[in-house]
């Protein structure tokens, strides 16, 4: 109603602008004149109908966790979208907790959402992402996924295809994990004498695990350390050695499922205890699944006297994901060493842009030529990684 009242207001406008004036000639200044202020009348009565169109949007936006310091940097990049584009939006925490998020949902719907955004708590999980797309399915609503995978390789497009106005914005999964691996890899390559601490011709690594059961975890543990392997190997060094021959999993994993500074720093702290320059058996790299992870690392590391960023300091290197301020902040001084960048800014547009479609009625997935599509599945994103060594 509202959009259709503004075209009426635009039309009787142009109407009444090019009425004006009777039987009268024009000069071709004057005429000039005349059609640039029915344009930018027209223009203007355009734009008050886009924005009457998006104030009838009711959108709700569900996170796995407000604690996430990548999710943080997504989610302040999606209210400045959101509110710019004039889209009245309510922010969710499900604080890790799948029932709380999916309860929150259906008290959205109950009060009047026409679209849901969804970071869901279950990563990967056919049952939990699918019953949100029945809830949306069932109100006849859109539902747009972002960042957390909501199947798995093998279930790939069975949730995404099982509704015409359901869409997935995110990351190619084992994209992070191969530049990580890649970057670990060419770093190592270059300064081999220097990592090996003790000298017996291994480094040996530390890796820290977000979560078990999530997607993005599993890769970037896996191929974090294959592709530094693969890189090693290539030059004719030898490859990483955990740390703990005892541990055959070779990770520490957050228990909480939090990806968090906390569990890495406390793992880091108990590790150091026992491994060390003075025991022979320093642990010369640490591999984190994110950026809060190596922050906690990092942080540990500290305790013991490394990684202060001064010359006379030895630093151990350590690797994340996310490129997170905080991140950027430590390369910067020296006492981290590289990361790949999780566009937050380039995830929020995404999800914006395809809001922005809902919003102007148009099918979820129009006009996005110029996104990167997934090959197997229609209507996937994917937002592109980048390594981050303190260049932009």
């Amino acid at each position: 109603m509202k959009k259709s009242l503004a075209l009426v207001l635009a039309g009787t406008m142009a109407f009444g602008l090019t009425a004006c004036g009777g039987g009268k000639t024009s000069t071709p200044s004057t005429t000039a004149a005349a059609a640039a202020t029915e344009a930018a009348a027209v223009s203007e009565a355009a734009t008050e109908a886009a924005k009457a169109e998006a104030a009838d949007l009711n959108v709700g936006v569900f996170y796995y966790t407000y604690s996430d310091t990548y999710i943080a940097s997504v989610r302040t990049a999606l209210d400045k979208a959101l509110g710019d584009a004039g889209i009245s939006y309510q922010d969710y925490d499900g604080n890790s907790n799948q029932t709380t998020q999916n309860e929150q949902i259906d008290t959205a719907i109950s009060q009047g959402a026409n679209l849901l955004i969804v970071n869901i708590v279950t990563s990967g999980s056919v049952d939990a992402s699918q019953a949100i797309v029945d809830k949306a399915s069932a109100a006849g609503i859109p539902v747009i996924f972002f960042n957390r995978a909501v199947e798995s390789d093998e279930d790939e497009g069975k949730v995404l295809g099982s509704y015409d106005k359901c869409a997935f914005v995110g990351t190619d999964a084992p994209e992070a994990g191969h530049m990580q691996g890649k970057l670990i890899g060419d770093y190592l390559v270059e300064n081999f004498d220097k990592v090996d601490l003790n000298g017996d011709g291994k480094i040996s690594y530390a890796m820290f695990m977000g979560q078990l059961g999530n997607v993005e975890a599993i890769y970037r543990t896996q191929y974090g350390v294959e592709d530094a392997n693969a890189v090693l190997k290539e030059a004719g060094k030898p490859e990483l050695e955990y740390f703990d021959a005892s541990n055959s999993d070779c990770y520490q994993v957050d228990q909480d499922g939090n990806w968090s500074a906390t569990a890495a720093n406390n793992y880091m702290n108990t590790n150091l205890a026992q491994y060390s320059e003075a025991n022979g058996n320093m642990i010369e790299l640490v591999i984190c699944n994110n950026d809060g992870m190596a922050e906690g690392a990092i942080s540990a590391l500290n305790d013991k006297g490394y990684n202060l960023g001064t010359a006379d300091c030895v630093t151990i290197p350590v690797f994340g994901v996310d490129a997170t301020d905080a991140a950027k902040q430590l390369i910067k001084d020296g006492k981290m060493t590289g990361t790949i960048k999780q566009d937050a800014e380039g995830m929020a547009n995404g999800i914006a842009y395809l809001t922005k479609n809902v919003a102007d009625g148009k099918d979820l997935m129009a006009d996005t030529s110029d996104f990167n599509i997934s090959e197997k599945v229609a209507n996937k994103i994917y937002i592109p990684y980048a390594a981050y060594t303190g260049e932009e």
